[in-house]
């Protein structure tokens, strides 16, 4: 029997990786046809029971045709599946989505799939009662699994090639291999990311088990909970009542939602594989500790902005009603840090107290810094923003003291020497690429705030922010064709990075 086990095993591991994730997302789709089964929806049961047939079928059929053929080996090959399931994947995910919903385009159905499995969570359709109870599970599932991917992903291909924010930090090119790591990749990449694999879904897995276990403690419905635990988990923002003010759970499910998030912040928080020896305390990691710093600054900015437009309508602030606004203010300044995008219930009422607008520049600014290296979280990332940050000390330090020696504390030794000069190149096509999509979407008939807001939304990944970020919230189902295409693109660059789409360039890839 052991040996049936093994032999079966190392069938799947010659497997193409594309493949056995496809498989993977095949067999997913049991689940919300299992759920819509049980809420007698057979229409939509077969919907998704049928898809994961069929997608099992083809993978089986697939990978019986190469069976002969030796897998692509190197750690480029598995980035370059990865863009794959980011582009194509998702046209296989959308065809149940499309299907059991019956009254949209398979575009919308495909860019919603994008949305979801980037963990951008943009929300195509704004009314919650339009998607049926098993549609809305099947988008957080595709989130939490994208999440995952992720997860895996920064420490099996990401950090071997000094991507993902690793280039700051590591010693070898972007794109590149770094020396030492360079030698295990070639030999065995793939089993390397199937041990990285096998020890974080687990604990992927059990911390979206204790969040949903913990929301349902504090009341929260059942679909509720498993849907805000995986995507909190994945910071995809996805919600089946509109958001945190359509919960049963109240202010104490936001802190139990506030309290995993902060696992957006560090990979500190929940891994030790990609940390340089000697800097694996949380408490030392400078990307937690500016992620807290920004967070607290900012709730307290706009609390103050919150207090003064009270003032200035004559009006007065209780103490309670102050708790109520500074928990507000940190609960929704982590989320769109962490490119979650949960807006706190209380967010809306200190507009309303103080009679002032949405800070979408704030928002927006908040998504673009985006949350720590190699977790789900995406824009800028916390560690090229510690970087800017010592060089700009630094050069400030020489013009005192032209003659001064630069110190060597722990944060400074984990940044390599042209570290702040990638994440400065790294900055200058974020912003590039923003302004091309800015362009692109502009040329298809948004206005200009209306094209900003929706290529920072895609390309930090943060969804949400197309409703949030101004004050009358964008429609993304009356876009044009092209423009979802569009923003589809941009969703995949702003997970993958740029960075990432230009290694997929290099000749290496390619020459085999």
């Amino acid at each position: 029997m052991a040996r049936v086990v093994t032999a079966r095993i190392g069938v799947l591991r010659r497997l193409p990786l594309f493949l056995l994730i496809w498989g993977i997302s095949a067999l997913s789709m049991w689940v919300p046809a299992g759920y819509a089964l049980a809420l007698d929806d057979h229409d939509t049961s077969r919907s998704f029971l049928y898809s994961g047939l069929l997608g099992l079928f083809l993978v089986s059929t697939i990978a019986l045709a190469a069976s002969n053929r030796v897998p692509r080996r190197g750690t480029l090959g598995q980035l370059a599946v990865l863009l794959g399931c980011f582009t194509i994947l998702p046209i296989f995910l959308a065809i149940p989505f499309h299907d059991a919903l019956g009254n949209t385009t398979f575009l919308n159905a495909y860019f919603d799939m994008v949305s979801a499995l980037t963990t951008t969570g943009a929300d195509l359709f704004p009314d919650p009662d339009r998607l049926s109870a098993p549609l809305h599970l099947w988008r957080a599932l595709v989130g939490w699994m994208g999440g995952l991917l992720m997860w895996i992903a920064a420490a099996a291909i990401l950090a071997p090639l000094s991507l993902g924010g690793f280039e700051v930090t590591a010693r070898g090119q972007p794109g590149r291999p770094v020396s030492g790591v360079a030698q295990s990749e070639q030999v065995d990449p793939r089993g390397r990311l199937l041990r990285v694999t096998r020890t974080l879904t687990p604990i992927y897995a059990g911390l979206t088990a204790v969040v949903c276990i913990l929301l349902l403690i504090a009341g929260e419905q059942g679909l509720t909970a498993i849907c805000h635990a995986m995507s909190v988990m994945a910071t995809s923002g996805i919600s089946p009542v509109g958001g945190l003010e359509g919960a049963q759970a109240g202010i104490t499910g936001e802190m139990i939602l506030f309290l995993f998030l902060l696992f957006a912040l560090s990979r500190l928080t929940f891994s030790t594989d990609t940390a340089a020896s000697g800097f694996a305390r949380l408490d030392k990691d400078p990307e937690f500790r500016i992620g807290l710093f920004i967070v607290l600054a900012v709730a307290v900015l706009l609390f103050f902005r919150v207090w003064a437009g009270v003032n200035e309508i004559g009006g007065q602030l209780q103490p309670l009603q102050a708790l109520h606004v500074i928990w507000g203010m940190l609960f929704t300044g982590l989320a769109f840090l962490t490119t979650a995008g949960f807006e706190s219930a209380n967010w809306n009422d200190a507009q309303q107290l103080s009679g002032l607008g949405t800070p979408g520049l704030v928002l927006m600014g908040l998504a673009l810094v985006g949350g720590g290296v190699a977790t789900t979280a995406g824009g800028v990332k916390l560690l090229r923003v510690f970087a800017l940050y010592l060089n700009g000390a630094r050069e400030i330090d020489r013009l005192i003291h032209p003659s001064s020696v630069s110190g060597t504390g722990g944060g400074n030794r984990r940044i390599q020497s042209d570290g702040a000069f990638i994440a400065w190149i790294f900055l200058m096509m974020f912003a590039l690429t923003l302004a091309l999509f800015n362009l692109l979407l502009a040329l298809m008939g948004s206005g200009f705030e209306q094209a900003m807001v929706l290529s920072v939304a895609a390309l930090s990944t943060t969804g949400p922010l197309i409703e949030l970020a101004t004050d009358v919230p964008i429609r993304l189902v009356d876009l044009s064709g092209g423009a979802k295409l569009t923003l589809c693109a941009a969703m995949v660059i702003g997970r993958l990075e740029t960075l990432a789409i230009i290694a997929l360039i290099t000749p290496t890839l390619w020459r085999d």
